[in-house]
């Protein structure tokens, strides 16, 4: 993509070149290699989906990772470096997709498996450029496509909720029904159902990413009909859900009361001050190592080795997904935590496979 960056820097020097030899001032050229550097760099950007770049969660986690790219790569946020577009809505995704090619970036990112269409029609039209979707499968030869094993994640998680519950109810929390989505939810039923069968999972779904309040009403209703642990996938909608379960620890100190969160590490999101100290109900979260997966294939591309027309899957073992640290003041923290680890390592050594839909769920079994 850098082609005519090189081409017009070529002729730059050579006319440079042809300048200073008429004058003879040979003492006095300057050093252009800083120059040559800048153009040199393999240069990266990504477009958000509609939950923004400080959606707390899967878009935020993603510019973590270009962050880091960046960072290791001497890179800086702009055009020449590394950089984002966000989207307000679904009409954004194809004319900021369409902005990173004119801006002559060496890989594009799209954020979501929203962004599929759009994706399809622009890497048709823009066969020169190389770009990279989360979440969804684009089969064009200059689109990269990563996908993740959400349901190994949500397992643990659900294995952690399933062994802190003290009511045994249990919510679950979606943004839109998707594939994405239901891998998320069919393995935290069976993370719970793992460990407790007893306990009953209320699932419900927003149909939307970023509605926050929409988030809020559903796990209020959710904690109001008696469950202690609500697990949302379900991006700026599930702020809703952290919330709630602060207002009601607020209110009521001494309930026990705990929220899961999603993609990323969203600890920061359960503090609430009590009597002068710090409480926290976020009991983990499921990650989803957006982050890792962008640094991973950013850095394959720029070593020449894009995946375009491929898809590459992370998992556990692959460190593309696992589970945030307990909450400390978790009564049985130990009990979860020995309990997480042992099924950690059945999944990275295939002795258990995790169900990712709602009909493997159906027959899915630890023995």
């Amino acid at each position: 993509m850098k082609k005519r960056k090189y081409g017009l820097a070529l002729s730059l020097v050579l006319a440079a070149g042809t300048i200073l030899g008429a004058c003879g001032a040979s003492d006095d050229k300057e050093d252009t290699s800083g120059d040559k550097g800048k153009e040199d760099q393999f240069t990266v950007a990504m477009v958000t989906d509609v939950g923004g770049v400080d959606d707390k969660s899967f878009n935020q986690s993603a510019w973590v990772g270009l962050q880091a790219y960046g960072e290791e790569n001497g890179l800086e946020k702009g055009n020449d470096g590394f950089n984002y577009l966000q989207s307000q809505s679904d009409a954004d995704y194809a004319t900021n997709l369409n902005t990173l090619v004119r801006q002559d970036f060496d890989l594009i990112y799209g954020i979501g498996y929203m962004m599929q269409e759009a994706m399809t029609d622009i890497a048709k039209q823009q066969k020169d450029a190389h770009f990279a979707i989360v979440d969804s499968v684009v089969d064009q030869p200059n689109v990269a496509s990563i996908m993740f094993k959400e349901q190994e994640a949500s397992f643990l998680a659900g294995v952690a909720a399933g062994l802190a519950t003290k009511t045994n109810k249990i919510g679950f929390i979606g943004g839109m029904e998707s594939e994405v989505i239901e891998r998320f939810e069919a393995g935290f039923l069976a993370g719970v159902k793992a460990v407790n069968p007893d306990a009953k999972v209320d699932s419900q779904y927003a149909g939307a990413f970023d509605k926050a309040e929409l988030g809020q009403t559903i796990s209020s209703k959710m904690y109001s009909s008696g469950a202690d642990i609500v697990f949302h996938a379900a991006g700026g909608t599930g702020n809703g859900l952290f919330k709630e379960a602060r207002d009601l620890k607020a209110k009521d100190p001494s309930r026990e009361i705990w929220a899961i969160g999603v993609d990323s590490d969203q600890t920061a999101e359960g503090i609430v001050e009590i009597d002068g100290e710090e409480k926290n109900v976020v009991l983990t979260s499921a990650l989803k190592r957006v982050d890792n997966a962008v640094v991973d294939l950013t850095t394959k591309a720029k070593e020449g080795n894009f995946p375009g027309g491929e898809v590459t899957t992370y998992g556990l073992a692959e460190d593309g997904v696992g589970l945030a640290p307990l909450n400390e003041d978790l009564a049985n923290k130990d009990e979860v935590l020995a309990k997480v680890d042992e099924f950690k390592e059945k999944i990275k050594n295939g002795e258990l496979t995790v169900p990712g839909t709602h009909k493997e769920l159906e027959t899915f079994s630890v023995q």
